[in-house]
């Protein structure tokens, strides 16, 4: 069930979740339900930003950080 609680994001992280939220139809599901981002995706998405290695890079930490996240948040829901 979603709520409708609104959140702050902090400058610095807005970038990486706004790709997060792009990337919504990109989870990998097994039969416990979801089990990570397809990173194939993740990348593509990210090289199409046309960011410096290091800022790709960082980018890329920023997104999986948010995955972890998001994947606690579901396995809790699921139970």
């Amino acid at each position: 069930m979603f709520r409708k609680d609104e959140v702050e994001i902090w400058p610095e992280n807005f970038d990486a979740v706004l790709l997060f939220c792009r990337l919504g139809t990109q989870w990998r599901t097994g039969m416990a339900g979801p089990t990570g981002l397809d990173y194939c995706a993740v990348l593509a998405l990210i090289d199409r930003l046309g960011l410096s290695a290091e800022a790709a890079d960082d980018m890329f930490e920023d997104v999986r950080h948010l995955e972890t996240a998001a994947l606690e948040v579901l396995r809790e829901s699921a139970k």
